[in-house]
């Protein structure tokens, strides 16, 4: 319905659970046909979602050692879907929590140390990510101010830029 309200003038849709008369909705966004569009998607029906209509996939919470055997699934689901599976973009959320002291061979992706969190930003690169966002959803007792937070994000800005 989105990519109909952005492109399309009257726009009008009857569905189930809601409808919209035959209307003219504005702004229209800049970019055209319209802004991509990023989909988070775990179970099958999602990814064939996914698959048919967005322009990627917002990878969060999955190890980045999974993401390329599940994106490979989601590109043969565009195939089937008639689409190119080789435009749909993989973004990794970088969900960041900063730690003093290095993490153990267990931690999670982007948890740990400036330099732990340099080495999952080469991993993210490796398996194909196009875009990566920096996502500081923990509380650190160490980062405690915004100042404390703009230094960080300095920080993974230096580390994770290309050189």
């Amino acid at each position: 319905m989105l990519k109909a309200i952005w492109t399309t003038d009257p726009v009008a849709f009857h569905g189930r659970y809601y409808q919209i008369p035959p209307s003219y909705i504005g702004l229209k966004p800049i970019q055209k046909p319209h802004p991509p569009i990023y989909m988070g998607a775990f179970t099958p029906a999602a990814m064939r979602r996914l698959a048919r209509e967005a322009n990627g996939w917002n990878l969060a919470g999955v190890p980045l050692a999974a993401a390329p055997e599940q994106f490979h699934a989601i590109q043969a689901m565009a195939r089937e879907a008639g689409r190119d599976p080789q435009a749909l973009e993989l973004v990794v959320r970088a969900n960041v929590a900063f730690a003093a002291t290095p993490l153990g061979a267990d931690r999670m992706d982007f948890h740990g140390t400036l330099a732990q969190i340099g080495e999952d930003v080469a991993k993210a690169r490796q398996v194909g990510a196009t875009e990566l966002f920096f996502d500081l959803w923990t509380a650190h007792p160490q980062v405690d101010s915004v100042d404390d937070w703009l230094a960080r994000m300095e920080q993974l800005w230096q580390m994770a830029r290309p050189s």
